[in-house]
């Protein structure tokens, strides 16, 4: 009787063993593709093209896609808000500054960079697969989703807009000030001639 307990563990444990190595793998790779933004999202942009080009082919799958552009829309939203809204901060006394004597605080997003990424690229995989399938492709009349879709998206980033100009943030920065340092000055030597 001892035995078919055994059995059941010897059977686990090759697959514990298989889905930790897995898991591990997949983080070292995500950990390389850390500080590689560019091709990371050129990834991203490829996995949404062969998205795009199923649902295009299948001729289906719209409310999958629907439901696609409000997440993204979503992400989009933590991605350009700051991590401490301005306006719940400002009940306490300590805001995002306004005028040039405020102290400098930098912005830091809700939703980082690299999570907007990895959400976005997991969710276009996710609607794929769900393309396969057919208890998800529910008729609807597409133009009409698209026609919400556009709205709820106008109004949403008017929104936010109007958010950063209220609070005056930026919420894109494209890379590091970079110093190079004193320049040489021009040598007198060089400029008189004997």
């Amino acid at each position: 009787m001892e035995g078919g307990g055994g059995d059941a563990a010897s059977a686990v444990a090759p697959l514990a063993k298989w889905r930790n190595d897995f898991s591990r793998a997949f983080q070292y790779y995500l950990d390389r593709s850390t500080p590689h933004p560019v091709h990371r999202w050129l990834g991203t942009f490829a996995a949404a093209a062969v998205y795009f080009l199923r649902v295009y082919y299948v001729q289906g799958f719209y409310i999958v896609s629907y439901g696609l552009g409000i997440y993204i829309l979503n992400l989009l939203i933590g991605f350009l808000s700051p991590k401490i809204d301005p306006e719940l901060e400002a009940l306490d006394g300590a805001s995002l500054p306004t005028k040039g004597s405020d102290e400098f605080k930098p912005f830091i997003r809700r939703l980082p960079e690299f999570k907007f990424w990895y959400s976005i690229t997991k969710a276009f995989c996710v609607a794929f697969v769900m393309t396969f399938f057919s208890v998800f492709d529910v008729p609807v009349f597409w133009p009409i989703l698209l026609c919400y879709w556009i709205v709820l998206f106008v109004l949403t980033m008017k929104r936010q807009i109007m958010h950063m100009i209220k609070y005056k943030y930026v919420p894109f920065s494209f890379g590091k000030q970079k110093y190079t340092g004193k320049k040489p000055a021009a040598s007198s030597s060089g400029l008189m001639r004997d």
